[in-house]
């Protein structure tokens, strides 16, 4: 595998960090991650952009400019045999604080560290999508959004590892997260949506929760389609009442959810509306993507 490392691309063996890196040493930094469909990124300039929104907001600077973001992705992309009808791309940037001496200061790093990773994205299996999955709903809180703005993608995921280890616990293919008054955030690294009575519902950011990408984009179809959204505070007992759940992220898309807490949604199946807004996104890809940079 060939790795993007600060300003080269190298092989995986020679893609070393130093132990005194304060994204090792602190989860000091931020990361974003994206898919191809075949050579195309799905979103790629407004998941670059919340990527150095992400870094604005921890004070860290990300050291290539955006313009010349597209040739390194591309690259990633050539060098390691993807972006072809047959290899979607999944695509991880990280920048770190760097390396410094031990301590809280984010002046003791001179410069941040810069690393693309590159490999063939493996979607979930087809029958999750047919047969739908199921949730629970975890002890584990979201962060408090005045300790640690939701909006940042840190490196720093422990909340989010914790509420996945019950996950694991409960043979469940994700958790769900209360924020700090009991009302509804999203999974682990997807975001939540229900519909009742044929209305979408969805947590409001202000619960405590990242502004998904995949989630601006099922919104803005829902309005498309004239379904009616609603944006808000949700309690465990009304997605219990749900007649269709699903979750979304970028290389998952749209995820039917059938059970909650060993709570059927509905019949117990993915629903029409779910299945109409996968279609839907389906069908989108080649507007929502962006094409191979020139090279």
């Amino acid at each position: 595998m060939w790795i993007y490392l600060n300003d080269r691309f190298v092989q995986d063996h020679e893609a070393v960090l130093s132990v005194f890196d304060h994204g090792f040493l602190y989860g000091d930094g931020v990361f974003e991650t994206m898919r191809s469909y075949g050579p195309r990124f799905f979103m790629r300039d407004r998941h670059l952009a919340r990527l150095f929104q992400s870094a604005d907001a921890i004070g860290l600077r990300v050291p290539i400019p955006l313009a010349q973001w597209a040739d390194i992705l591309q690259e990633a992309l050539v060098r390691n045999e993807l972006g072809t009808d047959q290899r979607d791309a999944y695509v991880r940037i990280t920048v770190s604080r760097g390396v410094g001496d031990i301590g809280l200061d984010p002046a003791l790093c001179s410069s941040p560290t810069v690393v693309v990773m590159a490999k063939r994205l493996v979607p979930p299996a087809s029958h999750f999508y047919d047969q739908g999955v199921a949730v629970l709903v975890a002890s584990t809180k979201r962060n408090l959004p005045s300790a640690l703005p939701p909006s940042i993608k840190t490196t720093n995921f422990l909340n989010n590892i914790l509420a996945k280890h019950e996950a694991i616990a409960g043979n469940a293919f994700d958790s769900l997260l209360l924020n700090w008054q009991g009302h509804l955030t999203e999974g682990t690294i997807s975001n939540l949506f229900f519909i009742q009575k044929s209305r979408l519902r969805t947590p409001a950011l202000d619960c405590g929760l990242l502004d998904g990408i995949t989630r601006q984009i099922v919104i803005q179809m829902a309005q498309e389609l004239r379904l009616p959204i609603e944006e808000g505070h949700f309690t465990v007992d009304q997605l219990y009442q749900a007649d269709e759940c699903f979750l979304t992220n970028t290389s998952m898309e749209i995820m039917p959810v059938v059970a909650i807490d060993n709570k059927r949604v509905g019949n117990g199946t993915p629903g029409p509306l779910t299945r109409k807004l996968h279609a839907r996104f389906i069908e989108s890809r080649g507007r929502l993507s962006e094409p191979p940079a020139l090279r």
